[in-house]
């Protein structure tokens, strides 16, 4: 991993912890969610407060999540939104975090000013070692406080502000008045710069987790299902009418096509569906050099082609399938037919535009692994646990590839890739309008419209 490291490819963008200061809060932070402090005099965080330094000095990369739901956090400082959130459970963990720090950035800037704010992303299930509680999951409800309580003390102080207004003898109640000006010295004036969080419940339908090796849950949709990595043997008996491992891959296909979840990359709007389809093509042909023992430092698209030639005949189906749809695509070939079983099927896809847009690239990432840019993108567990079963040489081809080519313009890539923020409107030109009718692999089950 010391090649991604190096780069910013992991655990990159984390927020360095070193003033005594700000150790001496996350510490009061820590004892007060967990009961132990850290020996560190320096350490990185990510958004939740997490630090791999300290899981290490502790013996457990889990100190702020325990059982792997309820996740905790430390802010130390607003711009903890910016980064990461490592050892994930949950593929909404991350956005809920940003979300919360976005809505109440000026409050959180003025208490993490002079404390840590400490809190817990709280969904009401302490154990998920039986798959099915995953469904008692409904909602995400965020508490937070500074070490110090100064949002419960603002909200004692509140109170008495309204009682002293309200009651008739409030001007002659000492003790009133005296808790009043000892609540204030902590809190400050509250009536004109009041101490106050959004601490919203937010629903949750439709998410992953990597609790039982990787469970894509939807119910939020028309037609829900559960989709598992691993054997969908083991969850019979889930409360859900359909349960799909990754080798249905028919049964997959219907259910993101019946939801409408997803889009050929070729006729998506704003981006070049060619140079994506060939992109994908190249990390096939370098998937098969690097087995073949290739030397890839270095390689340029020519030297890619080369290998392509070289290895013609040893060439996967997703590669000759991809080939295929990019030759249409170009304007030079003839329209592709290819239905769900073919492998090259799911990388030729990308999700709508919709609020799960980032679970559905995710799902699809995990169904077309050799697309390591879209594997490291949309679903970094896979990506690093894929990586570590590569040749030297394909590791160091694609750390220095997604250097060059994602690390240094993220959003760029990504909108380049997966399109902008979602369309209020759903109007295609006329070359859309024909993939919309038929498919760019035939109609595979649009009855419904």
């Amino acid at each position: 991993m010391k090649r991604l490291i190096e780069r910013g490819l992991m655990f990159g963008n984390l927020i360095e912890v070193s003033s005594p200061a700000l150790v001496e809060r996350y510490n009061r932070a820590l004892l007060s969610l967990t009961g132990k402090r850290t020996a560190l005099v320096d350490f990185h965080i990510d958004i939740s407060g997490y630090s791999p330094e300290i899981g290490d000095e502790l013996g457990d990369q889990r100190y702020l999540n325990a059982n792997g739901c309820n996740r905790q956090f430390i802010l130390l400082t607003t711009e903890q939104k910016s980064a990461p959130l490592l050892n994930a459970q949950f593929s909404t963990s991350r956005g809920i975090l940003r979300q919360f720090i976005d809505d109440n950035e000026s409050q959180l800037f003025a208490l993490t000013a002079r404390d840590a704010v400490a809190g817990e992303l709280f969904n009401s299930v302490y154990d998920v070692s039986d798959p099915q509680r995953l469904f008692d999951i409904r909602k995400i409800t965020i508490e937070a406080d500074t070490t110090e309580a100064h949002l419960r003390d603002a909200d004692k102080l509140a109170d008495k502000i309204a009682r002293f207004k309200s009651e008739k003898d409030g001007w002659w109640d000492d003790v009133l008045i005296a808790d009043m000006i000892g609540l204030a010295k902590k809190t400050g004036d509250v009536t004109r710069q009041p101490l106050q969080l959004s601490q919203p419940s937010i629903p949750q339908e439709n998410f992953w987790t990597a609790h039982f090796g990787g469970l894509y849950l939807f119910r939020g949709v028309d037609h829900p299902a559960a989709i598992t990595a691993a054997d969908k043997n083991r969850f019979r008996d889930l409360p859900i009418k359909y349960t799909f491992d990754l080798q249905d891959r028919n049964q997959i296909a219907k259910f993101l096509d019946y939801n409408d979840l997803v889009e050929p990359i070729v006729k998506a709007r704003g981006v070049d569906g060619a140079a994506i389809l060939q992109q994908k093509m190249d990390f096939i042909v370098v998937d098969l050099a690097a087995d073949k023992g290739e030397d890839l430092a270095g390689a340029t698209r020519r030297d890619i082609r080369k290998f392509a030639s070289r290895y013609a005949r040893d060439l996967p189906e997703e590669f000759h399938g991809l080939a295929a749809l990019h030759r249409w695509a170009e304007g030079g070939g003839r329209w592709p037919k290819m239905n769900s079983d073919h492998p090259a099927y799911f990388y030729s896809l990308r999700s709508r535009d919709h609020e799960d847009r980032d679970l559905v690239n995710m799902l699809l990432a995990e169904l077309a692994p050799k697309d390591v840019r879209q594997l490291f993108i949309c679903h970094k567990e896979r990506f690093y646990a894929a990586y570590r079963t590569w040749s030297d040489a394909k590791k160091t081809f694609v750390a220095e590839f997604l250097e060059r080519e994602y690390q240094v313009d993220k959003a760029g890539a990504r909108a380049a890739l997966f399109g902008a923020e979602a369309s209020m409107d759903d109007d295609y030109d006329q070359r859309g309008d024909l993939i919309e009718a038929v498919g760019p692999w035939g109609r595979i089950g649009r009855g419904r419209r």
